[in-house]
């Protein structure tokens, strides 16, 4: 049995935009970028946000370069990865 402690996700903001990260806690990091305190500076005037995808890793560097390869996606490459997710975790 594998263990995740690092994650990378993406979140859907308000006005519709795609914000990519990583966190060693996705609950915890969802509730920053809604209440505007630890969140991302992008995300603080476009909440609430709302967690469309995470992928689970064991390291943070792992998790890091993941969030870089996604970062460098097109918009459209980002909704497929997120349609994905959304329809894989549905089971």
């Amino acid at each position: 049995m594998r263990y995740f402690m690092n994650y990378t996700y993406m979140v859907k903001c308000a006005d519709g935009t795609l914000y990519t990260g990583w966190t060693n806690c996705v609950e915890k990091r969802l509730k920053a970028h809604n209440e505007g305190k630890a969140g991302a500076k992008y995300t603080r005037a476009k909440r609430p946000v709302e967690l469309v995808y995470y992928e689970g890793y064991a390291t943070k560097e792992e998790a890091m370069r993941r969030e870089y390869a996604i970062k460098q996606l097109t918009r459209k490459e980002k909704l497929k990865l997120m349609e994905f997710w959304t329809e894989t975790s549905a089971d």
